[in-house]
């Protein structure tokens, strides 16, 4: 039986989820938690996903690429702050990945949620962007990770902007990973406003869960949630040839 504790993460999870496609409130609570990087009126780009969509390695990839300092606003996890950029002009990449996947691993690490809530929550992230569609950039997960210059160039396309591409070599992934894994290593405080302090996916030990939350999300009870999981990715698609 579910403890007290694991009860209350849940029902805040989807208070805060459902509440995260206005941006205003994402924003505040953003900076309130001292958590994620928010935009503000210097941000160069923002990038923004569901967890476990490639966020850390396509936040450490871009930063490795330019030859100058930017400002990238992330890691807030929450549809509103794709919609404040939309609105302020800023250049956005919204990356997205199979939610088969990218829900089975976010449960994985949040082991408070169902997989059912992560499934909710991974159609509550995207289902409030689709009025924009045409105003950001997506990339999907598959293009984040074997060939992230052509993401770049996907941005510099749709905006006008000349950020540098990053060269994706074997030796640059690497080392855009160990970027990324420093970065979050030295995180300290509270978490992310939505998602708190997570673990990694990849630990080992980890199979046995991950296969059982594949069954768990695949049983006749998520049909309705896996559809519309499914439906808003391939709505979203992709903007990268």
């Amino acid at each position: 039986m579910p403890t007290a504790r694991r009860l209350a993460a849940r029902a805040l999870y989807e208070v805060m989820t459902m509440g995260a496609r206005f941006p205003g409130p994402t924003l505040a609570a953003a900076r309130w938690r001292g958590h994620g990087e928010p935009m503000g009126r210097a941000t160069d780009v923002v990038i923004e996903g569901y967890p476990r969509s490639g966020n850390r390695f396509a936040i450490a990839a871009f930063v490795l690429a330019q030859h100058a300092p930017v400002r990238v606003a992330h890691h807030l996890h929450a549809p509103g702050h794709v919609i404040a950029a939309v609105r302020a002009g800023v250049p956005v990449l919204v990356l997205t990945r199979d939610p088969d996947d990218a829900i089975v691993d976010f449960a994985l690490i949040r082991p408070d949620l169902t997989v059912g809530q992560a499934a909710r929550g991974y159609a509550r992230f995207y289902q409030p962007l689709l009025p924009y569609r045409g105003r950001f950039v997506v990339a999907r997960f598959e293009d984040v990770t074997s060939d992230f210059g052509k993401v770049v160039r996907a941005v510099n396309e749709r905006f006008g902007t000349n950020f540098a591409e990053f060269l994706h070599t074997e030796e640059r992934a690497r080392e855009a990973l160990d970027m990324a894994e420093r970065r979050w290593a030295e995180r300290t405080g509270p978490g992310l406003p939505l998602v708190g302090r997570s673990g990694d996916a990849g630990a080992e030990g980890h199979q046995a869960r991950r296969s059982e939350l594949r069954r768990a999300y695949g049983a006749p009870a998520l049909a309705g949630p896996r559809a519309r999981a499914r439906r808003v990715y391939e709505r979203l698609g992709s903007d990268v040839a």
